[in-house]
């Protein structure tokens, strides 16, 4: 069975909802496919994630977002996000994944693992949450070891080593440590990221000062074993006893499914898509990207806030040409 789409919105996060609000809006026939839950990468944050953002910053299309606190949480987010969806009843498959998307003349054929579509347009608004950044390291895939962090108890009189400098690394070792984990901070650079939260920053700052979390700056994993780590540091290589790693050092986006579908990408190790400003559209004409996904591997320029005109530019702009 063939379903055709005037558009197809690959992605159910906060953006891929606002495409589809605005399609619906403009009355074009449009489906959403998600691999994962609604909201996938916001589900996926820690249970007890605080946004950078303030709530009308999040907010879709003027629909208000009202928090308990200045800065809303993961639970407030997943059930805002949730309201939108329902309330608008829009169009979305979620547990579907997009295994290819290849242009056919003027039409699109998007293969998933459930369904086959053709629709005119495509928007892509994948984000970049599901690829963590690997260490490459030998025992990096023991069990041991995740590149995502949910919540401190599991964590509880452990040895865990964190790896990385950013809020999801710093949150972690403050969290663990004071549910009674024993935390060392494995950090590539010579300093604490300067992406953190300005609120949580001075907090890790006297952690470390005060020696309740130990830090190794401008030091990376060289191997990790059952129940050790070794690292290498500007004093030398350390064995350090340890229960758990937790390697939080980033995401990038599916970069294969949008080189598959034909886009090109900057020259300079970035992999930044090429698109145009005013209306989002790629190098293939009918496909678009809509939120972070277009700063491609540099994932920090484009977040909830700034990427939501994107919906309203590229729905502006298939209102003319369809």
């Amino acid at each position: 069975m063939n379903i055709k789409k005037d558009v197809i919105i690959i992605g159910a996060g906060p953006i891929g909802i606002a495409c589809a609000k605005a399609c619906k809006e403009t009355n074009l026939n449009y489906l959403v496919i998600e691999k994962g839950s609604l909201t996938n990468s916001i589900y996926n944050y820690p249970l007890n994630m605080t946004f950078f953002s303030t709530s009308e910053k999040l907010e879709i299309d003027g629909i208000p977002f009202i928090s308990n606190n200045p800065k809303p949480n993961r639970n407030e987010a997943l059930e805002y996000y949730r309201r939108v969806a329902s309330s608008n009843q829009l169009d979305i498959n979620l547990y579907e994944e997009a295994n290819s998307i290849v242009k056919d003349g003027n039409v699109f054929n998007i293969q998933t693992n459930k369904e086959n579509y053709t629709s005119k347009k495509v928007i892509l608004a994948t984000g970049f949450y599901d690829i963590p950044i690997s260490l490459n390291v030998p025992g990096e895939d023991l069990p041991k070891v995740s590149h995502y962090y949910k919540e401190a108890h599991p964590y509880s009189m452990q040895n865990v080593v964190v790896v990385g400098a950013s809020n999801s690394s710093v949150d972690a070792a403050l969290e663990i440590y004071r549910k009674g984990g024993n935390v060392t901070m494995v950090i590539r650079g010579d300093a604490i990221g300067e992406r953190v939260k300005y609120w949580v920053k001075p907090d890790i700052i006297n952690r470390i000062s005060e020696g309740s979390i130990a830090v190794h700056f401008k030091s990376e994993i060289e191997q990790i074993k059952d129940k050790a780590v070794i690292v290498n540091t500007p004093e030398g290589k350390l064995t350090i006893k340890n229960d758990y790693v937790l390697a939080l050092t980033g995401y990038q986006p599916n970069i294969k499914l949008l080189e598959d579908a034909g886009i090109t990408f900057s020259e300079d190790g970035k992999f930044i898509p090429d698109y145009n400003d005013e209306t989002m559209e790629t190098n293939i004409e009918g496909l678009f990207l809509a939120g972070v996904i277009c700063g491609g591997m540099e994932t920090h320029k484009w977040f909830i806030e700034n990427s939501r005109v994107h919906a309203k530019k590229i729905i502006q702009h298939l209102t003319q040409v369809l």
